[in-house]
């Protein structure tokens, strides 16, 4: 087992970071953290100011957590009113990880119109049948396949990873990304607005589900993914008028600009935060 002792003045919640819904291959056992990220097999815990973990290096465990990112300046930058200030208070530590863009982007063509326990579902089947396997500190599992790996696979073994619709989504986009592996790289290059637009050319990418990979796996920090919660807490708390009604394109838009105004250049700290204590607001 490895340890990092963390820094006083640099807050982190290992069990807020890892619940809140930004990533699909972790599972809390026994008071431990399993999980698959980049081909690595990593058993942590949290204990106060002391993580211990195994399957990976101290380096990497810092980069995937960004525990060198300045969190309080972070949260200082976005707390701009009560609302948001006591989703702070309530929800201090969590940080976004260092997600890898292939796996995001695969994860949340599988988030639509669905739920947490079922994207994990498709993503591990997946993982199961083309992914490599890996003997990790809480026994076999499995990477999640390269577009190489998946290229091989029919629309109807998709299927059966319980896809179903977006079986197509997935499918076309291994096509794209087996032809193209420099895609991410390319992506990570462009303005944000650009990058956005250019990952809408997805199948199956919409608003929502660009804003979540720029957020997640390639560091667009003022993306603001608007789902059912963020709309309401936002109707609620902000936009009065929006209160109650569906989420329309034209209102998604007005929403995340709202944000990206409103809370500056970290914006999508904000969305966490706010989604974090969203059953309580």
């Amino acid at each position: 087992m490895t340890t990092i002792t963390l820094g006083p003045d640099q807050p982190f919640d290992l069990d807020r970071t890892l619940s809140c819904g930004q990533a699909f291959r972790w599972e809390k056992a026994e008071g431990w953290w399993q999980g698959v990220v980049d081909s690595r097999a990593i058993l942590i815990r949290q204990e106060a100011g002391l993580l211990t973990f195994a399957g990976a290096d101290a380096a990497f465990v810092r980069d995937y957590f960004r525990l060198d990112q300045d969190l309080p300046v972070i949260l200082s930058s976005i707390d701009r009113d009560p609302a948001i200030g006591a989703a702070i208070r309530e929800c201090r530590g969590l940080r976004l990880v260092r997600q890898q863009p292939w796996e995001c982007l695969v994860s949340y063509l599988c988030a639509t119109n669905t739920n947490i326990p079922a994207v994990k579902r498709r993503v591990a089947l997946m993982a199961e049948r083309y992914g490599r396997t890996i003997d990790g500190p809480f026994g076999t599992t499995y990477a999640f396949p390269e577009p190489e790996a998946l290229a091989g696979a029919s629309c109807a073994d998709l299927w059966d990873c319980k896809l179903g619709y977006r079986t197509d989504y997935v499918s076309r986009a291994v096509a794209f990304a087996a032809e193209r592996p420099d895609w991410a790289e390319r992506v990570a290059a462009l303005p944000f607005e650009e990058a956005r637009q250019a990952l809408m050319r997805f199948k199956g990418v919409g608003p929502k589900a660009a804003d979540c990979v720029l957020l997640f796996a390639f560091g667009f920090f003022e993306a603001f993914p608007v789902d059912v919660w963020i709309h309401r807490i936002v109707g609620e708390t902000y936009l009065f008028d929006l209160a109650g009604r569906n989420c329309t394109p034209a209102e998604y838009e007005r929403i995340r600009r709202f944000a990206q105004d409103y809370f500056g250049e970290y914006a999508g700290y904000a969305q966490e935060y706010l989604y974090c204590v969203r059953r309580t607001q």
